[in-house]
Parts: C-alpha cells; sequence; structure tokens
C-alpha cells in the first residue's frame, strides 16, 4: 500500500501544476456532443476517487462486504463539471486525492485483505488493496486522456 500511496501522490504533485497550465477553453471543449471535454474527464477522477474513498473506509469497518455503486455518466453531469471553474475542478481532485493518501497511510495491514463489492458484478469482491492499485491505474488511463502520452498504461 506503501508503493501505491507514494504513486499518487507524485501523480497528485505533477499533475496538480501541468491541469492548471491547460489553457481553460482547451480544458472545457467537448470533442463531440457524447464526449466528456478534459474537464470533465478530470471530474469523473474525483468522483472515482469519492466512492473509492468511501470504499477505504467503509470497507475497513463493515461487519460483511459492502455495495458502493458508481454510475459515471450520472455523477459527471450532476456535479456539471463543464460550467465548473477551473481552478476549483482541480483543487477538489488534488483535496480528495490527498485524502485519499491520507487513508491508505493510515489503514492497517491486517484490513488490505478485506473486500467490497464494486457493483459491477454481484459476484465480484475486491480487496482494499486491489482497489487501492486499480485507482492509480484508473487514475493514469484518465489522465492521459487529458495529457497524452503522460503513462505508458493499457486500462483495463
Amino acid at each position: 500500500m506503501k508503493k501505491t500511496r507514494e504513486e499518487l501522490l507524485n501523480i497528485i504533485t505533477e499533475f496538480t501544476a501541468s491541469l492548471s497550465a491547460i489553457p481553460d477553453d482547451a480544458f472545457k471543449v467537448k470533442p463531440n456532443p457524447k464526449k466528456w471535454s478534459k474537464q470533465e474527464v478530470l471530474g469523473h477522477l474525483i468522483d472515482s476517487a469519492q466512492n473509492n474513498l468511501r470504499r477505504f473506509i467503509v470497507g475497513q469497518y463493515a461487519t460483511s462486504p459492502p455495495t458502493i455503486l458508481y454510475d459515471q455518466d450520472f455523477w459527471v453531469q450532476s456535479n456539471d463539471y463543464v460550467n465548473a471553474p477551473k481552478i476549483e475542478t482541480i483543487q477538489l481532485w488534488r483535496l480528495i486525492n490527498e485524502q485519499i493518501c491520507r487513508v491508505l497511510a493510515t489503514m492497517p495491514v491486517a484490513n488490505y485483505s478485506k473486500t467490497c463489492n464494486t457493483g459491477r458484478n454481484a459476484e465480484e469482491l475486491r480487496t482494499l488493496q486491489w482497489l487501492a492499485e486499480d485507482y492509480v491505474k484508473h487514475m493514469k488511463h484518465h489522465l492521459n486522456q487529458i495529457t497524452p502520452g503522460s503513462f505508458d498504461i493499457t486500462y483495463p
């Protein structure tokens, strides 16, 4: 978990600055009406962070594996990221990910193997460690959509 947390901290530090450097018009433009803008992609990462933060916390104390569902299109639309100030979206992304790092840092090793259901498949439980590692891979995938070529990753 330490390696995953450190990797996430490095991404936060590097990308807070690079995201801020993207011109506002380039950040908000939608490639087509059915695709997210760069800002909406970052918003999706905020939503993913909120749902995963809940998994990392509830998964540690729930007496049975919690089911924490996430409808990504509904969340992005409901949060109206396309109309939010760019700086607020970047700050929210940074802050929630710093909070995830604090939770991962304090998580007892015994809790790494506790499980959570993400709702993708009712029978599919994932360990908190797997979820943390996957969370970073998922973030890299979407940061590549905002800043192409940032990571050499295929996801999923």
